[in-house]
C-alpha cells in the first residue's frame, strides 16, 4: 500500500518534490529546538496549490496521514511527524511566491512558504510596510504564521497575524481548493471561515496563499531602552505611554536582568548600554508616517515625566538606526543567547496586562519554593500581556533533572495563568507540547465545539493528527 502511494507522489512531483532518502528528509523531521523527532513516510513539496490538492487527495485514497510544514521554526512539535512513519509531510518551502502586490488597495497575495522577511521587503518595495515583525522572520513562513496566528513584536499596535488577513487558499482534507482571495475589507455574507484556519496548526487543511493587508510606511522611528524597577513600574509606564502616543507606539517590550546577562554572555558585539544594572529593561519604539515628527524629543519628554514619577530609573534614546539596532539585538537575541546556555522549559504565556505583575510575583515565588535555585527567563510583548516565561537551573546536571520535571513545572506555572484569567498560549500554539495541557484549561463546551468543527472538515482525522485536539 505505501509503494503504490510513494510511487504516486514520486510521479506527481518529481525528485525535487518528493524526497525519501534519509539524508533530505533529516532536516524536516526534527524541530530547531531539537526537542521532537519524527519518521515520515516521504516528504513532499509541492510547487503549486494543485499540487498540493493532488498529494493531499492520493493521502486520503491510500488513508495516510498529512503534516504540513512551513519554515520548521514551530516551538511546540506543530509541524513534526509521529514516530509511525505514516506521515506525508507537505513542506510548503517551493512555494514561495508574492503573486501580486496592490498599493492602491493595500493588500498583497502571498503564497504561504514566502518567507517573512522576503514579504516585508516585497511590501516596502512597494513603499509599504507589513507589519509582522518576529526574531524568526528570516526563516518562518507566511503559512507558519498563519497557522499559529504569529504575534510578534508589533501586536500592541498592528494586532496577531489573523487581524493581517483578508483572505485565504485552502487546500482541505478532501483535496478541494477553497480559495477567498478577494481583498475585499467588508463582506458580510456568512460564516467567515478563514478565521477556521488562522491558529489551526494545519488541523484542518493546508493553508497555500493569503491576502495580506499592507500599512502605510513610516517616516519616522524612535527607540529607546528604559532601566525600571519592577514589572508593577513597567504596567504603569506602559499605560502612561500609550495615552501620550497611542497608536504611534508600536513595540513595547520587556524583558529581565537575566535575560541581558545572558545576551551579553553568548552573542557577541553586545553590550549593555547602562552604566549601572537594572532589575529590568523595557523596549519602546514609537513611528510615525510623517517625516518630521518630533518623536525623539516628545519621547524624550515623557520619560522625562516618568523619572518624575518614579516609573523609571534611567533611559537611552537610540539617535541612529545603528544604535536602535543594537537595541533591539538585546531583546531579539535572548532566545538564541538562552538556546546557547542550554535546554530551559518554555512558556509562551497571555495574561491581562494589569494583572502581569500579579503573575510575575506569584509565579517566581511558587517556582522558587518547589524548586530552590530555579532561574526564570522572563522577557516579552508587555503591550499585549504575552511573556515567554522560561526555566532552567543554572549548572548542566541540575538543569537536566529539572528539564524532566517539566509536567511539574508546567503545572505550577499553568495553575497560575489560569488563576489570573490568562492563556497558556498566546502564539506558539498547541502543537504535541500542549495538546493534553489544554483540557486542563478550556471547558467541556469549548473542547466540544472544536472537535464538532475538526469532524466536520477532517472526519478520518488525517490533517496533523494528534496536534491540538
Amino acid at each position: 500500500m505505501n509503494e503504490g502511494l510513494t510511487e504516486k507522489l514520486s510521479s506527481l512531483l518529481g525528485p525535487a518534490g518528493w524526497l525519501t532518502a534519509p539524508s533530505d528528509t533529516a532536516p524536516y523531521l526534527t524541530d530547531w529546538r531539537g526537542n521532537y523527532t519524527g519518521k515520515a513516510l516521504g516528504v513532499a513539496r509541492p510547487a503549486r496549490t494543485e499540487e498540493v490538492a493532488a498529494v493531499v487527495k492520493l493521502c486520503s485514497e491510500y488513508s495516510h496521514p498529512i503534516v504540513p510544514q512551513g519554515g520548521n521554526t514551530g516551538m511546540v512539535g506543530g509541524g513534526i511527524p509521529d514516530l509511525s512513519g505514516q506521515a506525508v509531510v507537505i513542506s510548503t518551502q517551493r512555494m514561495n511566491r508574492i503573486r501580486s502586490v496592490d498599493p492602491a488597495g493595500n493588500t498583497i497575495i502571498a503564497e504561504a512558504g514566502c518567507i517573512l522577511a522576503n514579504l516585508q521587503a516585497a511590501a516596502l518595495e512597494h513603499d509599504r510596510l507589513f507589519p509582522l515583525s518576529l526574531a524568526a522572520e528570516g526563516s518562518c513562513t507566511v503559512g507558519g504564521n498563519l497557522s499559529t496566528n504569529a504575534g510578534g513584536t508589533q501586536v500592541v499596535r498592528y494586532g496577531n497575524m489573523r487581524d493581517q488577513v483578508l483572505g485565504l487558499e485552502v487546500v482541505l482534507p478532501s483535496g478541494e481548493i477553497w480559495s477567498s482571495l478577494k481583498g475585499l475589507r467588508k463582506d458580510n455574507t456568512g460564516y467567515d471561515l478563514k478565521h477556521l484556519f488562522i491558529g489551526a496548526e494545519g488541523t484542518l487543511g493546508v493553508i497555500t496563499a493569503a491576502i495580506l493587508k499592507l500599512q502605510p510606511l513610516p517616516r519616522t522611528r524612535v527607540t529607546a531602552l528604559v532601566a525600571v524597577e519592577s514589572p508593577a513600574s513597567t504596567v504603569a509606564l506602559f499605560a502612561n505611554i500609550r495615552n501620550v502616543f497611542g497608536d504611534r507606539l508600536e513595540g513595547f517590550e520587556i524583558f529581565s536582568a537575566l535575560c541581558l546577562q545572558l545576551v551579553l554572555k553568548h552573542i557577541p558585539g553586545a553590550r549593555d548600554p547602562f552604566a549601572t544594572p537594572a532589575p529590568w529593561q523595557v523596549l519602546i519604539e514609537l513611528a510615525d508616517t510623517q517625516a518630521d515628527a518630533p518623536l525623539g524629543e516628545s519621547l524624550e519628554a515623557a520619560l522625562g515625566s516618568a523619572a518624575e514619577r518614579g516609573e523609571i530609573l534611567d533611559a537611552v534614546i537610540a539617535t541612529s538606526e545603528a544604535q536602535a539596532a543594537e537595541l533591539w539585538k538585546l531583546r531579539e537575541e535572548i532566545s538564541e543567547a538562552q538556546k546557547r546556555e542550554g535546554k530551559s522549559i518554555k512558556h509562551d504565556i497571555s495574561v491581562p496586562i494589569s494583572r502581569l505583575p500579579e503573575f510575575i510575583d506569584k509565579a517566581d515565588a511558587a517556582l522558587a519554593r518547589a524548586f530552590p535555585g530555579i532561574r526564570i527567563v522572563n522577557f516579552g510583548h508587555i503591550g499585549d500581556g504575552n511573556l515567554h516565561y522560561n526555566c532552567s537551573m543554572p549548572e548542566g546536571e541540575d538543569n537536566l533533572r529539572i528539564f524532566a520535571r517539566s509536567d511539574e513545572v508546567n503545572r505550577v506555572v499553568y495553575d497560575i495563568v489560569n488563576e489570573v484569567g490568562g492563556s497558556i498560549s498566546a502564539e506558539h500554539g498547541l502543537g504535541t507540547l500542549k495538546r493534553e495541557e489544554i483540557l486542563r484549561h478550556k471547558s467541556p463546551v469549548e473542547m466540544q465545539l472544536m472537535r464538532a468543527v475538526k469532524q466536520a472538515l477532517d472526519p478520518n482525522n488525517l490533517m496533523n493528527p494528534g496536534k491540538v485536539l
